[in-house]
């Protein structure tokens, strides 16, 4: 027991300057990582400000024709949006030549192959 007690008496003396030394460091400034995610954020935001323009350029201009779409379209859309129940029961939409857009659903695997209509009532060629 002897043996187990000095340890952890050594430790616990140990380490109280250190903890104490750690907590005055705090109060000076903000610590390395704090400092080093500053500078992260900064310079992300130095890289993505050409990026950002040029999307607050494109959105002045598709930003009237894109709100008069949705003021039309907006609740023929949202009446769709109702009555499908799983969307991931329908294939990509795909736009035909003509301008119509087809969303079709997936076959179902599980669905059984049409059969002749002589294998259907038991009657087979000869």
């Amino acid at each position: 027991m002897k043996q187990i007690l000095l340890p952890a008496a050594l430790i616990a003396l140990i380490s109280a300057p250190l903890s104490a030394q750690e907590a005055g460091e705090e109060d000076s400034g903000p610590s390395l990582m704090e400092r080093g995610a500053e500078l992260f954020w900064e310079g992300l935001r130095q890289e993505m400000a050409p990026a950002l323009e040029d999307l607050q350029g494109m959105m002045e201009e598709i930003g009237p024709s894109m709100a008069a779409f949705l003021a039309e379209m907006g609740p023929a859309l949202a009446e769709i949006a109702r009555e499908v129940k799983d969307w991931s029961a329908y294939e990509l939409p795909e736009v035909l030549p003509n301008g119509d857009i087809i969303i079709r659903k997936k076959p179902k695997d599980n669905a059984p192959e049409e059969k002749d209509k002589g294998e259907e009532e038991g009657v087979t060629e000869i």
